[in-house]
């Protein structure tokens, strides 16, 4: 489990005194109480320890991405910083080339051909490539698979 990580981590950076990382590791420590004490009687696993790391990753790369359209680019290189630590939880990501397989073969089994069948598709894919691969790098290899 990825909790029992954090807090041997969160010491480890206490000691450092890595200020950034004990952040960040503090985020991840606190959006797992949160979903633990919200009441919807689910067990915290290691896929919704997974899925709670990712949405932590998409709130990152939007702050990046604000940061840089205003200039303060020191904001958005501690957000990068903070992003480094937290794809460490994540399972290895798979490269382009490996989705585009996933993709192919998702295709054939759907026997999708046109933009219609992109939502059958889309839903089938993020479902196999859960917290492997990034929704919208997903999205753009599908759309052009589909389009052509």
């Amino acid at each position: 489990m990825i909790k029992e990580k954090i807090n041997e981590f969160i010491k480890d950076a206490m000691k450092s005194g890595d200020k950034i990382k004990l952040e960040t590791l503090r985020s991840i420590r606190a959006a797992f109480i949160e979903f633990e004490k919200s009441g919807i009687n689910k067990e915290l696993t290691e896929e919704e320890e997974i899925k709670i790391i990712n949405s932590l990753v998409k709130k990152r790369k939007e702050s990046i991405e604000i940061f840089n359209k205003a200039g303060r680019s020191d904001l958005a290189d501690k957000e990068r910083m903070e992003l480094e630590i937290l794809k460490s939880f994540l399972p290895k990501q798979l490269t382009e080339e490996e989705i585009s397989k996933i993709l192919d073969n998702i295709i054939q089994q759907t026997g999708a051909k046109s933009s219609r069948d992109f939502g059958k598709v889309m839903g089938i894919a993020m479902k196999e490539l859960k917290g492997r691969a990034d929704g919208s790098v997903v999205q753009s290899i599908l759309k052009a698979k589909l389009n052509d």
